[in-house]
């Protein structure tokens, strides 16, 4: 039973924009952005027919969707709703997104949910993503993670492990790393780029001149 009262548990059944309790046990918001906020009307008229992606499904969509529930791994395909999932997953890759569900941050160009973990993490995640780039057989996997701001190091430490696994049991196997900020602490940066990765990225998501109305509204 749960102790939020009033708040739904189960995510799936949750609207955008409203509150549920997390597995964990924490609070956490759907898509990241609260139904009050209001964002700009689109504007009418049809959408070009390049900017319509097809349903996903297919035999190797279906396949790494099964992989990845099997080993509970979250994948930035489906928390940041990704239109090109069906191309990707049918093609056999994924990236993977670490640290769970729920991002401290609330950016509105991001579908991830939003809340605060409150420092939990899941010990057989490094394990688990590494058995699931075994079983896809991939040559080259991207890992990205939620930002984790309740937890010292950004999550570096873990985001570290899960590289190490991989290379351990997959040496032939190419990492890139698409990390957090971590708080521009280069110290923690510095613990993912000597865990034997290949290529290290961020995202520029935004210019500064643009950073407060379209990411910190």
């Amino acid at each position: 039973m749960s102790d939020f009262k009033g708040i739904p548990v189960v995510p799936a059944a949750v609207r955008s924009g409203q509150k549920y309790v997390t597995p964990q046990g924490t609070t956490a918001i759907k898509d990241g952005v609260k139904a009050s906020a209001r964002a700009a009307p689109l504007p009418a008229g049809r959408k070009p027919s390049w900017l319509r992606a097809p349903m996903p499904g297919g035999e190797g969509f279906d396949s790494v969707r099964r992989t990845v529930r099997e080993h509970r791994l979250a994948t930035v395909c489906e928390e940041a709703k990704c239109p090109n999932i069906g191309e990707c997953w049918n093609a056999g890759t994924a990236t993977l997104m670490l640290m769970g569900e729920v991002c401290t941050r609330a950016c509105r160009f991001c579908a991830v949910d939003t809340g605060n973990p409150q420092g939990w993490l899941d010990a057989d995640e490094p394990e688990n993503a590494a058995r699931t780039v075994a079983l896809m057989g991939l040559h080259y996997v991207v890992l990205t993670s939620v930002n984790r701001d309740d937890l010292d190091d950004g999550g570096a430490a873990h985001f570290a492990a899960c590289v190490r696994a991989i290379k351990r049991r997959c040496p032939d196997t190419a990492v890139e790393a698409l990390t957090p900020d971590f708080q521009g602490v280069l110290g923690d940066v510095e613990t993912v780029v000597d865990s034997g990765l290949d290529v290290y990225a961020q995202n520029v998501e935004t210019v500064r001149r643009l950073t407060h109305p379209v990411r910190d509204p």
